[in-house]
């Protein structure tokens, strides 16, 4: 994929793309007040301070919106298309714009719950992609991913009664 298209990440952007090559998904959040902030920027939108912590994410999203791209795109999709574009709305709060790999398009849904992928493209360059969520649930935790069996507890007033 010699035409792939790159990005030309400066300042706050150039750590978020060092951190996907690191094999983490991480955001800015604020240190004056918590809030999450995708695309990295300077200064806060909810407070308007410039501290921050670069902190990883679950790896867990909503789809929010989503289209089918049909050709003429770019060459380096073209074998790709059509192809899904899609807005996931992350646990943390920030939406992303990217792709839900492995599912038809005529299958996505608003709502669709999904999980992190990162692809990696070559040694530069890893995106951050999505795939439906499937049990057991999977947890982020230092830049792996971690296998974890989910057993709901059961829940107050609800079930057979003894």
């Amino acid at each position: 994929m010699t035409d792939f298209p790159r990005p030309a990440p400066t300042g706050d952007h150039a750590v978020y793309w060092d951190w996907l090559r690191r094999g983490e998904l991480r955001l800015q959040r604020c240190a004056s007040c918590g809030t999450w902030r995708f695309h990295p920027r300077p200064r806060c939108p909810a407070c308007r301070s410039a501290e921050h912590a670069w902190e990883p994410v679950s790896g867990q999203a909503e789809v929010a919106s989503w289209t089918v791209c049909y050709p003429p795109v770019l060459p380096a999709f073209q074998e790709r298309a059509p192809y899904n574009a899609v807005v996931v709305q992350l646990a943390e709060g920030p939406f992303m714009v990217s792709n839900v790999l492995d599912v038809a398009n005529e299958d996505l849904q608003v709502g669709m719950k999904v999980e992190l992928e990162l692809v990696r493209i070559d040694d530069d360059l890893t995106l951050p992609q999505w795939r439906k969520h499937t049990l057991p649930v999977f947890a982020h935790s230092a830049g792996y991913r971690t296998r974890i069996e989910h057993t709901p507890a059961p829940r107050p007033g609800r079930g057979r009664a003894s």
